[in-house]
């Protein structure tokens, strides 16, 4: 786990791991910074970690009841965003941390979704969200981010490719570490990429009435003068000593780090290296020596089936006491497609598209170096729908789209009298769910 040694302490999740406890309701969740990420890979494709406790894996699409649920697991880091999932146990001090950092692989998945999402989940906000919103409230709470916001750094492009594509109804991040809401129009020009000095420019809504969700319960924070955690004011004086700083993650690219994306978005362009070796020479090796041409995908047009103008952008703080971390809402469904509505019963169930893709990808290894480049959506259109027809044949047909609650411990549960501190390596498990 990344975490400063000092800050390491036992949580209470085993308790839901060896069954003391159950989660009174369906929990889902995506992988951030700061989970045990070698138990989490053992769930690539998503699984339960504890009885009514889903973890939706790197990407994933799934339903519950009405709801079609998308989620994208990890930070952005750009330097790690087109390598595989190279990392082994044990871990060192670079691979405990580029583990969680999202890849190009698991966006590009979620790229080929076609039809309408209901929901959206990132650890890593959208890059660009935060303009959405009440922005000049947001740098008075957290001044750090107006820098990276004006420098087009504060966020997730991963997150933001996948957002403008499926354009769910809601979006759920956190790893910021205060609340924020936010509103994208998608109908207009509000969500484009604004210019680095933009603040203050038009595309950034500033009506905080439009950014609040009516539906809002508040937790009993009405005290006055607002608690830390929470965007809607000033920060407090007072602050816990102990408490770990994880605002800014100290892994980070610089703006010349970030790769040009396949998906119509460009992040930044990297500089030209000064001690590049010249093209003469270069045309004197061998043809294996060549760089490899990357593949250009074709131009695509929006999916049609995808017609949500609007997405209602949500972060929460962390889980501490008299932080803005709860909140509940009604979230009425937008897909209607016909996998949902037959779902009557409030039941987690397979998405058959999702399916479709997680097939059609199936002969591309996510821990293969290098990773195969983008052929684009022309090229892996005719695949998908070829497996869904399968899909349709062999899971739906049969009914068995229903996720199985298949459960099982894998490793040691907590031992006390182990402690913190165990004297050999962690060990890699396999997992029966996958």
């Amino acid at each position: 786990m990344s975490v400063p040694v000092k800050y390491r302490e036992i949580g209470d999740f085993h308790e839901y791991y060896s069954g003391t406890r159950v989660a009174p309701y369906l929990t889902l969740f995506v992988g951030g910074n700061h989970e045990a990420s070698n138990h989490l890979w053992e769930l690539y494709y998503g699984g339960w970690v504890a009885p009514n406790i889903y973890y939706l894996g790197a990407a994933n699409v799934v339903n519950f009841g009405s709801l079609r649920v998308a989620g994208l697991s990890g930070i952005w880091a750009g330097y790690d965003y087109k390598k595989a999932h190279y990392e082994r146990l044990p871990y060192g001090p670079n691979e405990v941390k580029s583990i969680y950092h999202v890849r190009e692989l698991d966006t590009r998945k979620l790229l080929q979704v076609r039809t309408q999402v209901d929901v959206g989940i990132s650890h890593d906000w959208p890059r660009k969200i935060e303009w959405q919103g009440d922005f000049n409230q947001l740098f008075r709470f957290k001044p750090h981010f107006k820098t990276d916001a004006q420098n087009g750094r504060l966020g997730s492009p991963a997150a933001k490719y996948v957002m403008d594509r499926l354009r769910p109804k809601w979006w759920f991040a956190a790893h910021l570490h205060c609340k924020y809401s936010a509103i994208v129009q998608f109908n207009s020009d509000a969500h484009s990429i604004p210019a680095a000095n933009a603040i203050g420019a038009p595309y950034a809504s500033n009506d905080t009435k439009n950014a609040q969700n009516i539906k809002e319960i508040d937790l009993g924070n009405d005290t006055e003068q607002p608690l830390d955690g929470d965007a809607s004011g000033p920060p407090a004086k007072i602050r816990n000593k102990d408490e770990i700083d994880l605002d800014m993650e100290d892994d980070l690219p610089a703006v010349s780090e970030l790769p040009r994306s396949n998906h119509g978005s460009t992040v930044a362009q990297a500089s030209e290296n000064s001690n590049s070796v010249p093209s003469d020479l270069r045309d004197q090796l061998p043809a294996s020596f060549a760089r490899p041409l990357p593949v250009s995908a074709p131009s695509v047009s929006h999916p049609e089936a995808i017609t949500n103008e609007t997405t209602h952008f949500l972060a929460l703080d962390k889980c501490l006491p008299g932080r803005r971390f709860l909140q509940i809402l009604d979230v009425d469904p937008v897909s209607r497609s016909p996998d949902t509505r037959a779902n009557t019963q409030q039941s987690l169930t397979y998405d058959k598209e999702w399916l479709a893709i997680t097939r059609a990808f199936r002969n591309i290894n996510p821990l293969t170096s290098p990773v195969p480049y983008d052929h684009g959506e022309s090229h892996y259109r005719p695949l998908i729908d070829a497996e869904e027809a399968w899909v349709e044949e062999n899971i739906v047909k049969p009914g068995r789209m229903v996720i199985p609650e298949k459960f099982e411990i894998t490793a040691p549960v907590y031992d006390p009298e182990v402690g913190l501190h165990p004297k050999e390596h962690p060990r890699e498990y396999t997992n029966p769910q996958t």
